[in-house]
C-alpha cells in the first residue's frame, strides 16, 4: 500500500488563496495516474434557470379536440363582424363550447344577435349599450354615457369613482348577475359578495389566534382590466365574439371629454376600460378574476399552517405563534403572488396585530369572538337614547332619508356578530316616538 505524501506548505498556500483544497505534491518518480473514469462521472456544473410561469393560451382547437375554423371568411358571418385585415371578415363565433356552458347551468349564445335575443332587445339597442356606433367605441361625453359618475370619500382618505349605471344597461347587467355570474361559484376563502357568507364568516376563522396579517389591494376593481373580464367569459365556455360583448356590457370606459379636463390626474386608475365600482355584477367578477390570487395564497397559508379569507380587497391571515416567528419569509411571499396576479398592495394598510392588541377583521373585533367595536356600540346606543330623550330628528346629523331603516340596519349588524348586544339596543328602539 503506498503511502500518502503530506500536504506541503505551498499545497497549503495554495489551497489557502484558491479556496479549495490542492493535492499533496508528488514526486517526479511517482506520477500520479489519471483516473479512467474521471471524465464519466465529471458533469459541468448545470447553469440554473430561473423558474417562470407559462401564460395560459387559448389552444386553436374546440370542444372534443377538433380543430377550430379559420377565422377569416369571405362573407359576413353575422351583423357587427369585424372586417380582417387579410381581406372578408373574422368569424369569432366558432370557439365556444356549448358542452361547457351547458353543465353550468347557463345560457348559451355564441353571436351578437344571439346575444340580443336572450337579453330580448333588439339587435341595435345592444350595439349602443356597448358603444359600438361611438369612436374607439367610447362615448363622448358624460351626457351621451351610459353612466352616471360620482366621487365618494374613502374612511382612510382620498377618493373613489362610483360609476351607477343608467336603467336600460342596469337591467342588462342584473340579468347577466342572475343567471351567468352568480351560477360561477368564487373560491372557498372569499366571503364578499358571496349567498350565504358575511363578514361574520370572514373572521370566524380568525377568532382567538396569536397573530392576524392584513392585507389591502389598492384600486381592486380599476385593476382588473377588460382583456381579464372577457377571459372570465371565455373559460365559461362562451366564443371570443360573445365574451367580447358581455365584457362590453359589464366594465366601463369614461368618455373622451375627460381627457380634456384640468383634473384629469384623479381619473388615472380609470381611463382605460375596467370594472366600475357601482355596478351590480362587479363584485362576481371582481371575485372570479382574483380566484388564482385566492388559490395560490390560501395554498401558501396551509403551508405555514396558516388561515386565509378574503372580503372584497381586504386580504386576511392568521396563525398561531410558530406563524408569527415566520412573518420575515411569509410578507414577502405573499407580496411576490399579489404582484404576479396584477394586483397592487396597498403598503400603508398593512396590518400586523398580535393577540395582546385589538384584533379587527373586516370591521369585526377577533380577539376572543366575533364582535363590534367598543367605541361602535356605545356611539349607537347613545344615539338610541337621545331618539328616545330628544326625539329622532336631534339625532339625524347626516340628514338620512330614511333614518329609521338606517337604524334598524345598524342594529341588525350589531345582532348578527353580538346577538345579546342587538337585542339591548332593539329594545331601547322600541321605546323612539317616531312622530316627534
Amino acid at each position: 500500500m503506498r503511502r500518502e505524501q503530506p500536504m506541503s506548505l505551498l499545497d497549503w498556500i495554495k489551497s489557502w488563496f484558491l479556496g479549495a483544497a490542492a493535492s499533496p505534491s508528488t514526486s517526479a518518480a511517482e506520477p500520479t495516474e489519471p483516473s479512467q473514469d474521471a471524465s464519466a462521472t465529471e458533469t459541468p456544473p448545470r447553469k440554473r434557470r430561473r423558474v417562470r410561469l407559462a401564460p395560459f393560451r387559448y389552444t386553436r382547437h374546440g370542444a372534443g379536440g377538433q380543430p377550430l375554423p379559420s377565422p377569416t371568411v369571405p362573407e359576413k358571418p353575422y351583423q357587427f363582424a369585424r372586417p380582417s385585415v387579410m381581406g372578408g371578415f373574422l368569424d369569432l363565433s366558432g370557439d365556444g363550447d356549448n358542452t361547457r356552458l351547458e353543465s353550468l347551468g347557463v345560457p348559451a349564445f355564441q353571436t351578437p344577435q344571439e346575444l340580443a335575443d336572450w337579453l330580448k332587445i333588439p339587435l341595435g339597442q345592444l350595439a349602443w349599450l356597448v358603444n359600438r356606433f361611438d369612436e374607439h367605441q367610447r362615448p363622448e361625453d358624460v351626457k351621451k354615457s351610459h353612466y352616471h359618475y360620482q366621487w365618494k370619500a374613502k374612511r382612510a382618505g382620498g377618493e373613489r369613482l362610483l360609476e351607477i349605471p343608467k336603467p336600460k344597461l342596469r337591467a342588462v347587467q342584473s340579468r347577466i348577475l342572475r343567471e351567468i355570474l352568480d351560477k360561477v361559484p368564487p373560491h372557498s376563502s372569499v366571503h364578499g359578495f358571496v349567498k350565504s357568507r358575511s363578514i361574520r364568516t370572514n373572521a370566524v376563522p380568525h377568532v382567538g389566534r396569536r397573530v392576524v396579517v392584513k392585507f389591502d389591494l389598492e384600486n381592486f376593481y380599476p385593476s382588473v382590466s377588460f382583456s381579464r373580464v372577457v377571459a372570465i367569459y371565455r373559460s365559461l365556455g362562451y366564443s371570443r365574439e360573445a365574451a367580447s360583448w358581455l365584457g362590453r356590457l359589464t366594465t366601463s370606459t369614461l368618455p373622451r371629454s375627460i381627457y380634456d379636463m384640468p383634473d384629469k390626474g384623479k381619473w388615472g386608475p380609470y381611463l382605460v376600460r375596467h370594472l366600475p365600482q357601482g355596478v351590480s355584477t362587479s363584485p362576481a367578477l371582481a371575485n372570479l378574476s382574483a380566484f388564482a390570487l385566492d388559490l395560490r395564497l390560501s395554498g401558501l397559508a396551509r403551508k405555514f399552517e396558516a388561515r386565509y379569507t378574503r372580503y372584497a380587497d381586504d386580504l386576511t391571515f392568521s396563525g398561531s405563534e410558530r406563524f408569527l416567528k415566520s412573518l420575515a419569509v411569509f410578507l414577502p411571499l405573499v407580496q411576490q403572488i399579489i404582484r404576479h396576479e396584477k394586483f397592487r398592495v396597498n403598503l400603508d394598510k398593512r396590518r400586523i396585530l398580535r393577540s395582546n392588541q385589538r384584533q379587527s377583521v373586516a370591521g369585526v373585533v377577533v380577539n376572543e369572538k366575533p364582535n363590534v367595536r367598543r367605541r361602535d356600540f356605545d356611539a349607537l346606543k347613545a344615539t338610541l337614547v337621545n331618539c328616545i330623550r330628544n326625539g329622532p330628528a336631534s339625532q339625524n346629523r347626516s340628514a338620512h332619508p330614511d333614518f329609521l331603516n338606517h337604524l334598524l340596519g345598524r342594529i341588525a349588524h350589531v345582532k348578527h356578530l353580538h346577538p345579546a348586544h342587538g337585542l339591548k339596543l332593539s329594545q331601547l328602539f322600541e321605546q323612539i316616538d317616531w312622530n316627534r
